[in-house]
């Protein structure tokens, strides 16, 4: 057999673009695998399609793609459907800011004109995603790539509409919504970011008319007092309909049922009582404003009262306000009508007062409430079910604690506004018979129907919350409203992975919905990302400039070394600090992969391979075998349970721990003697085991190991593509009890032979210089003792010494010190090898700097201030350094002791 040559250095760049193409002209990415099994199905979170992908993208694909390319090789269906989002708010904000920097705008270019603009960045925008996700790795099925504005997700839209409206569950009316003045658009509660801000809170008082029926007749000679009121937002008081106070509070039960003159309108509005009012705020009197509030709008309603809009769709005060006030805009009418009321006698004072504000989640603008009438989704009947299933365990979240927020906002869900005032997006399917007022809501366009010949029919303008097409993703996405048969296949999905900050957005939803239209919840996993920040801890933003590229970090360190240190880091349910050197990780694994791999298949010259079932094993063989059993029990367990992290490293532990530093170093044994058939025998089962390693890497590392594996003898792959290959299976043979004793045998040599490094190390020994080891067994382990005397090349070999002697005299040695292992002590003739007294200089001096460190750690751990502000994971790795130093420091004491003997 011939030698492999593979580049003697590791460049990700030369064959990641290759391997990729190779995989998509095969269709490797198409479901396939065993048809009696279950499908393994994820249908990725759709990114914008205006965006482009930030590292929290990264970190939700590549655990998709772990996941995917994981059940895939287990033999399963398996199906990873890709798609964007139209993104309504976010997209027409790309295209509106692109036409005003040409001087123009939507309305003036018109409605079609404007979409057909919008479809150009959208299909521009669109090249730059799929490139980035290939670019990662990802094994989505390209050929069932959906966007939320297809053609079949746009009937799906439409199909859920009318079904809703049909079952009174989409209604339209009046009320108070969430206004964002920059967008020019209705959002819905949960497009609604509140930032506590530092404000102010104004105490006006309102003069109490007379005897509550005359017209008022001014504060100097019509009035019976004064109410005091406060208020964070002096300027909607011109909108008030009355003043409200508590039912029981006796400092105003004379005044219920009278009038106030409101100031600056010369207004009168009445007093009315209602337990809603904190009697503790301000005065215990409250403005009710009910167009610009959504808790004095509830009171309105009680009370009958009249709601009066101030403000335009761009939020500035409109002819509803007194004259002097229209056309400013809300910070101006603020500061105006402040400065009035104060030159008029009725600001009483201004304190300071820390409130939420909320913000628009796309533009950051501040939000306003304003009446309008729009339509809504009755959200009660649909959560109760969503509730339901997952108290009846058929969705479970991971981490489990996510379930609390899931739980919290159902219970206490509100009507959902869809009606969104832009041009991209669904067009509600609704239209008006302005002579008639009739609304047809349709499946189809009436006005190409001939039962409306004759009639005009107006559509209406608005479109539907982006979250409309996207809570049906996992069935809009194969093919419902139509029964086909990959929504009978593939429905309901496996696994849904994405950020805590969609649980309510999109994750409830998905559930409602798939709930009420399929019968069935749209998966049974959820698996929540913890937040990707930057090595300091903060959330990575724009305006931080702290985020990271996923393509920069693969054109820097490789797509494998992106995607294994996001595995490796993924502790379930925590963030992950990150800085672009965080990936130099999953940059020396792949390197390591490589060179073991180089070294491997360069020792194939002039060999013959010897099939795996006539091969005769060893205790060095069959513990290799049975620490990968290991590793593939760890894995399995750990993508069951979603711990990518533990999956991460257990493939690193194996390959780079037991593989690399013990397996291929022993082999040399094999490799290096002078007998033929050894060598057969030793490289066979060395690319045994690579192969093996290579198909149990794949998910984590998919571009190398494919690599690797096509350069691998057509003896070992008997699959065109480690893709498809079959994920390692637990093999019982592997732990029969001959592999077991080997496992405990090696176990205990490794403790042998690390000693011995430890000693060589702290005596400072040149690694080329040998000396000899006596190793003394406990009499009750002659297992032990049968397994070093079997061994003793094995032990010289990984411990770089000479002769090794097995035997049971614990008397001491002369001349030696003393290692201590579980059922044996080693006795190392190193004394004359050594300057006693200067080891004992520099070993002492190490002491005393190690026990310093030592009290330091100690001293953290018992501080109660660190102990309550670290984070846990802090403490922790304080916990294990002080471990380390503990055991450190007993090492060097026993040396201390083995040297003062020494020179006795």
């Amino acid at each position: 057999m011939k030698a492999v040559e593979l580049s003697k250095v590791f460049h990700a760049d030369d064959f990641e673009d290759r391997i990729y193409r190779m995989w998509k002209e095969n269709n490797y990415f198409e479901p396939s695998g065993d048809q009696g099994k279950d499908p393994f199905v994820i249908v990725i979170p759709p990114p914008n399609v205006t965006g482009v992908l930030h590292m929290g993208h990264g970190l939700n694909n590549s655990i998709q793609d772990t996941l995917i390319r994981y059940w895939r090789m287990q033999g399963r269906p398996t199906l990873w459907v890709p798609g964007t989002d139209h993104a309504g708010i976010a997209t027409q904000n790309v295209v509106e800011r692109q036409l005003l920097k040409e001087g123009t705008s939507r309305e003036e270019l018109g409605r079609e004109a404007f979409l057909e603009r919008t479809w150009q960045v959208k299909r521009d925008h669109h090249a730059t995603i799929t490139r980035q996700l290939e670019k990662i790795g990802a094994s989505c099925d390209w050929n069932r790539e959906r966007f939320t504005l297809d053609e079949g997700l746009s009937r799906a839209v439409r199909e859920v509409f009318v079904q809703l409206y049909e079952r009174d569950l989409i209604y339209r009316g009046e009320y108070l919504i969430n206004w964002c003045p920059c967008c020019g658009t209705a959002l819905s509660d949960d497009e609604v970011e509140h930032a506590e801000k530092q404000g102010s809170i104004w105490h006006l008082r309102y003069p109490v008319i007379g005897d509550g029926t005359d017209a008022p007749q001014g504060v100097a000679d019509g009035s019976a007092g004064w109410i005091e009121v406060a208020t964070t937002r002096p300027e909607t008081m011109l909108g008030d309909t009355a003043v409200a106070v508590h039912p029981e509070d006796e400092r105003y039960a004379h005044l219920v049922g009278r009038s106030v003159l409101l100031p600056l309108c010369d207004r009168p509005i009445p007093i009315v009582a209602d337990s809603y009012v904190d009697r503790e705020f301000g005065s215990g009197a409250v403005k009710i404003t009910p167009a610009h509030d959504p808790n004095d709008w509830a009171i309105g309603e009680r009370h009958n009262l009249e709601r009066i809009n101030l403000l335009t769709a761009s939020a500035r005060m409109n002819e509803n306000a007194p004259e002097r006030y229209r056309g400013m805009t809300v910070t101006e009418a603020r500061a105006a009508v402040v400065e009035d009321l104060d030159s008029r006698g009725f600001l009483v004072r201004i304190g300071e007062h820390t409130h939420q504000v909320g913000h628009c989640y796309r533009c950051s603008t501040v939000v306003e409430p304003w009446g309008s009438t729009q339509w809504f989704v009755r959200m009660k009947p649909l959560a109760e079910k969503a509730l339901t299933a997952w108290r009846d365990g058929k969705v479970q979240f991971y981490p489990r604690h996510w379930e609390n927020t899931y739980s919290h906002w159902l219970e206490n869900i509100r009507d959902w506004c869809i009606s969104r005032q832009l041009w991209w997006g669904h067009r509600i399917p609704v239209w008006y018979d302005d002579a008639t007022g009739e609304v047809i809501v349709s499946r189809t366009d009436p006005t190409t129907d001939p039962a409306y010949e004759g009639r005009t029919l107006r559509q209406d303008p608005d479109v539907l919350d982006t979250w409309f097409s996207s809570w049906l993703w996992p069935f809009s996405t194969l093919g419902w409203p139509d029964k086909t048969p990959d929504l009978a296949t593939y429905y309901p999905t496996t696994t849904l992975v994405t950020g805590y900050d969609i649980i309510f957005f999109w994750v409830a939803r998905m559930i409602m919905a798939g709930l009420e239209f399929m019968g069935e919840v749209p998966f049974r996993d959820i698996y929540i990302t913890g937040l990707v920040r930057d090595a300091q801890g903060r959330k990575m933003s724009k305006s931080l400039g702290n985020g990271l590229d996923p393509l920069d970090i693969v054109a820097e360190y490789g797509a494998d070394a992106h995607k294994f240190t996001l595995a490796y880091l993924s502790v379930q349910g925590q963030d992950i600090p990150i800085a672009s050197e965080s990936f130099q990780l999953g940059s020396k694994f792949a390197n390591k992969i490589w060179n073991a791999s180089r070294y491997l298949l360069m020792n194939l010259e002039g060999r013959t391979l010897i099939p795996r079932e006539e091969i005769t094993l060893r205790d060095l063989d069959r513990w290799i075998f049975f620490r990968l059993n290991e590793a593939v029990k760890t894995v399995e367990s750990a993508m069951k349970n979603y711990r990518m992290d533990e999956a991460a490293r257990a493939v690193y532990d194996f390959f780079w721990n037991e593989f690399c530093d013990w397996y291929i170093e022993g082999s040399k044994l094999s490799l290096y003697s002078q007998n033929e058939e050894e060598q057969d025998r030793g490289v066979s089962l060395l690319l045994c085991v690579l192969e093996e390693a290579l198909r149990m890497m794949h998910p984590f590392l998919p571009f190398i190991t494919e690599e690797i594996y096509q350069k691998l003898p057509g003896e070992l792959n008997p699959v065109k593509a480690v893709i498809i290959g079959q994920y390692p299976s637990v093999l019982t043979e592997r732990e029969n009890p001959q592999a077991r004793a080997a496992a405990a045998g090696f176990g205990a040599l490794q403790e042998l032979v690390r000693g011995i490094r430890t000693m060589r190390s702290e005596f400072t020994i040149p690694p080329n210089t040998k000396f000899g080891v006596y190793v003394c067994t406990a009499p009750e382990r002659p297992e032990l003792a049968a397994f070093f005397q079997a061994n003793q090349e094995l032990v010289a070999l990984l411990a770089g010494i000479g002769e090794v002697e097995i035997g049971s005299d614990g008397s001491r040695r002369e001349g030696a010190v003393t290692v201590v292992g579980s059922g044996f002590e080693a006795y190392l003739s190193v004394l004359d090898l050594i300057d006693v007294a200067a080891q004992r200089a520099r070993v002492e001096k190490h002491i005393a700097k190690t026990t310093k460190a030592l009290k330091q750690a100690e001293g953290k751990l018992q501080s109660q201030g660190f102990l309550a502000k670290a984070r846990p994971e802090v403490i922790e790795a304080e916990r294990r350094k002080a471990e380390d130093l503990r055991d450190q420091l007993g090492r060097l004491e026993a040396v201390q002791a083995e040297l003062a003997q020494g020179t006795e």
